[in-house]
């Protein structure tokens, strides 16, 4: 009876023991399961990429001040006789001028790049090789080569060289479309002169703005001074970047590193392997953001595009029909949702191509035309000469602070506009929104105002509540300012 009680019992304990030790062998494979998810494993990554990073140092030539070294004795003598020393016996030397002056080269700087085909192109940042007179390439393996700088781009901040060498391991480039913010990745290159190092972190963000044509990578890989021209490297072993700038207020690492996208990279490095130089496109505007008061003002709905200040004379985006005041809204089909989206739209189209913009004009949006220029030297914007008289002030828009008058054809002309008027005093409401005496006044509330009568009848019609988008002109830039109803 007393076995028959304890016999299931026992079993149970059997079963328990059982289970318990089937837990405890599956537990730790869980959990280096669980681990290898969050912490992968770089080693193999290292071994396939690694042999395609390579170091760049380069060097400068540098005369020296005198053919002995150290201080010239041009420049002792001339202490001695400031001071009123009595001048040593020295022994006298041919003068500087007809003494040979031998350069010798120096360090100038150690930085990071990777191989782009196995003939030799090797990729890298411009500001690794600007103004270097010797470009020096070690590879994995310890060989040396001299390398011959192929073009430089100090906009895109790209650069490539090349050097005489065959079978050499290229890299794969990845496709920057399928990067995730919070992918890990990793970093190869020479912090501080020390080869092949690695780094890894994880992709903070994308499409982070800090250069006029780049939209850069940011990660949280450590960077450091050397690292600049290396790759950065997804799981896959592809390269997604090239590493180039950091955060800093110390100058070294700080958590924030920047990474120029790899194709955007490719692109510029075509060019530059073609014909040593980049060309791009330009409409000749000068743009700013949408703010969110000026969008809901002026009905656009939400802040996006980018707001026309300025339109160069005789530029492409004049021949357009583009204005002042206008907001780009879209190129070619694109959406512009930061007004930092159009220079790098338009820069990364061929020169002479045919596009359509879209503008937001009046609270109405309009398709124009425009054929497309190359970027050249930036051109300074012409000063206004001196206004004539001035004519009899009206004293319209007093409800808002605004004392306004015609202008002249010879002043319409001079800012090249087919109406508006010239703000004589601004006080009050007109003067907390920023306007002032000499602007001209485009535009009130979507309405274009070309005299004195027209500028009182829109305002009269609109809606005193609510706030008053204006559009002036003021030296050479078109500007939106907005007059917040008292409250």
């Amino acid at each position: 009876m007393t076995r028959l009680m304890f016999k299931p019992l026992r079993t149970f304990f059997v079963a328990l023991s059982m289970a318990t030790m089937a837990f405890v062998a599956v537990s730790p494979m869980q959990t280096a399961h669980a681990q290898a998810r969050v912490l992968p494993d770089f080693t193999d990554l290292v071994d396939q990429v690694g042999p395609s990073v390579v170091n760049i140092r380069t060097m400068e030539k540098v005369t020296p001040r005198s053919a002995q070294g150290g201080p010239g004795d041009e420049e002792m003598l001339e202490f001695f006789r400031r001071f009123g020393i009595p001048m040593p016996n020295m022994p006298r030397q041919a003068p500087r001028q007809n003494r040979p002056q031998q350069e010798e080269e120096h360090p100038r700087g150690v930085g990071s790049g990777f191989i782009l085909t196995a003939d030799g192109f090797i990729m890298t940042n411009a500001h690794v090789v600007d103004g270097a007179d010797e470009v020096i390439v070690t590879l994995t393996d310890k060989r040396e080569f001299k390398a011959k700088i192929i073009g430089t781009d100090k906009r895109s901040d790209v650069a490539v060289v090349k050097i005489e060498a065959t079978g050499l391991p290229a890299v794969k480039v990845g496709d920057v479309g399928r990067l995730r913010v919070g992918e890990w990745v990793m970093a190869i290159g020479s912090p501080f002169g020390l080869e092949n190092s690695v780094t890894a972190g994880i992709v903070s963000a994308k499409q982070r703005d800090t250069g006029d044509y780049l939209p850069f990578i940011q990660t949280d890989v450590a960077i450091n001074p050397g690292n600049s021209g290396g790759p950065l490297i997804n799981m896959r072993g592809e390269v997604v970047g090239i590493n180039s700038q950091i955060y800093s207020r110390s100058g070294g690492f700080m958590g924030i590193s920047f990474a120029i996208p790899m194709d955007e990279a490719v692109r510029v490095s075509e060019q530059l392997r073609n014909s040593g130089r980049v060309s791009r496109g330009r409409i000749g505007v000068t743009i700013e953001p949408v703010g969110k008061d000026l969008a809901e003002s002026i009905g656009l709905g939400k802040p996006s595009g980018a707001l026309v200040r300025a339109v160069e004379s005789g530029s492409p985006a004049e021949k357009a029909g583009i204005e002042g005041g206008d907001i780009i809204t879209r190129f070619d089909g694109k959406t512009i949702e930061k007004s930092s989206d159009l220079p790098r739209m338009v820069g990364g189209t061929k020169p002479g191509t045919k596009s359509t913009l879209t503008v937001f004009r009046r609270g109405a949006t309009k398709e124009l035309s425009i054929t497309i220029a190359e970027v050249e030297s930036d051109k300074p914007l012409a000063k206004a000469s001196a206004r004539e008289d001035k004519p009899k002030a009206s004293a319209a828009g007093q409800a808002v602070g605004l004392s306004v008058s015609e202008l002249t054809d010879a002043q319409k002309k001079e800012l090249k506009i087919k109406g508006g008027v010239r703000v004589d005093a601004a006080v009050d409401a007109a003067a907390r929104a920023g306007l002032r005496e000499g602007d001209v006044i485009l535009a009130l509330a979507n309405t274009d105002v070309a005299s004195v009568k027209e500028f009182e009848t829109a305002l009269s019609k609109h809606d005193k509540s609510k706030a008053l988008p204006v559009l002036i002109r003021r030296a050479d830039l078109t500007q939106f300012v907005i007059i917040k109803p008292a409250r």
